[in-house]
């Protein structure tokens, strides 16, 4: 597969444009969400206090999250991602000036992490609703999608390393300090854009009723529903093995901030391996199929990284884990912004954030406590189990999900009526001989 090819949404100029800037602010973010994790464990030392943190800055994506979907199909998506980045810069800036002075502490750690929280539950649904306006041509946007996927794991690749040295040299301070100024670039490319007029609703409800409409649309229509679940179930049961992490690194391997930036970025060569094997494919055609080995490739990896007590072992099982979320991730997110129509978008992807990032502060409250109990490598043992529970349903919705899938594939001419006709005709005879 040609390089062209797989970067061919980069040929829409806003999206070029953003491309560049946002890589840059996200390898600055990741430097925070290490500093973060490793300044919480290095002042309380407590894995309970690593969930309660990671907590506080996921659950207004649960609280706010559909409300927030429903303003960003109103706003100008533009416009909010300015504001939401200008946020997100100045948290950063605290964050540094109060661990460069040493007056930092749990508490504003908490506070800080729940502000942060409230930016993104505005910032995500914006920001994944605002690639159908960067994109030029329609058909690029699952490469889009697949390429911002790429983009945060190459971030993730470099941002821990990074992080990891600049930890141990002049401590987690310079790393906010660094993030802060971060922000600048991607706010220099959404100022760049040149966008259209973003179309608005010609009828709009009011919030309340436009937020009811919109949970009715992913409640009741079996793709989006069964997507949405699947996000929620793994986010609230397998992802928060990242929050013990620095537990990982320090009690079970024996290493310091360089060993928790080499596990984070295994998981992130993982990660950008996933991604770039998506931006490969031609077409979201298959993606269904893709979602459930995704998952227990999740599963699988993480099983196998909890028998491991030794550090270059389990640096080299993280990317198994990190190739499963992302493609599982991914792939459920291209999905969801191929079915949803324009006018319903910000509400659904809301929905989408909410049951990515708003079911997890709850899995990482549960799982620092469960650690506290049975060890953070049994808790990890336990994610991946629910993993491969969570592979295994989606599996087995899938023959039912692809009769409400195939009418839009082809109204939007990703696969031609012939194609559907014959596959229509395959699962009627089929279920005629049962």
């Amino acid at each position: 597969m040609n390089l062209a090819w797989m970067t061919r949404a980069l040929r829409s100029p806003n999206y070029r444009i953003f491309f560049c800037g946002q890589i840059i602010s996200l390898i600055g973010n990741w430097m925070t969400s290490i500093a973060l994790s490793w300044l919480v464990y290095r002042l309380t030392g407590s894995t309970l206090l690593l969930g309660t943190v990671a907590f506080a800055g996921q659950i207004p994506a649960f609280l706010l999250g559909p409300f927030a979907g429903v303003w960003v199909d109103r706003l100008n998506r533009l416009r909010v991602l300015k504001w939401t980045q200008t946020g997100a810069m100045v948290q950063s800036f605290a964050l540094a000036l109060l661990t460069l002075t040493g007056h930092i502490n749990a508490t504003h750690i908490l506070l800080l992490s729940a502000f942060q929280g409230l930016i993104n539950s505005f910032d995500m649904p914006a920001r994944q609703s605002f690639v159908v306006q960067m994109v030029e041509d329609r058909a690029d946007l699952p490469n889009a999608i697949a390429l911002n996927s790429s983009m945060v794991n190459a971030a993730r690749l470099i941002g821990p390393a990074v992080a990891g040295a600049i930890i141990a040299v002049s401590g987690e301070g310079i790393c906010f300090l660094l993030d802060g100024f971060s922000y600048l670039a991607v706010l220099a490319s959404l100022f760049f854009m040149r966008v259209g007029a973003q179309p608005m609703p010609k009828n709009q409800l009011a919030p309340v009723a436009a937020l009811v409409e919109g949970w009715n649309y992913v409640s009741r229509f079996a793709p989006v529903r069964a997507i949405l679940l699947l996000m929620a179930v793994v986010s609230f049961l397998s992802l928060p093995y990242t929050v013990l992490m620095p537990a990982v690194a320090t009690k079970i391997l024996h290493g310091d901030s360089h060993a928790l930036g080499y596990l984070m970025a295994g998981s992130g060569i993982g990660a950008l391996c996933g991604a770039l094997f998506l931006a490969s494919r031609r077409s979201v055609v298959g993606l269904g199929r893709i979602i459930p080995r995704a998952t227990a490739t999740l599963g699988v990896g993480l099983i196998l990284f909890s028998q491991s007590h030794h550090l270059w072992l389990s640096i080299a099982l993280m990317p198994l884990a990190g190739f499963g979320f992302m493609v599982q991730m991914a792939a459920c997110n291209t999905m969801m912004q191929t079915l949803v129509p324009d006018d319903k978008r910000g509400r659904a992807m809301s929905f989408f954030f909410m049951a990515f990032q708003g079911s997890l502060p709850f899995g990482s409250l549960i799982s620092g406590w469960l650690s506290s109990h049975i060890g953070p490598m049994n808790t990890i043992l336990l994610s991946g189990l629910c993993a491969l529970g969570s592979a295994a349903w989606f599996y087995l919705m899938l023959p039912g999900l692809r009769d409400d899938i195939r009418p839009i594939y082809r109204s939007l001419g990703i696969i031609p009526p012939e194609v559907a006709g014959v596959a229509n005709a395959a699962a009627a005879a089929t279920e005629s001989g049962r």
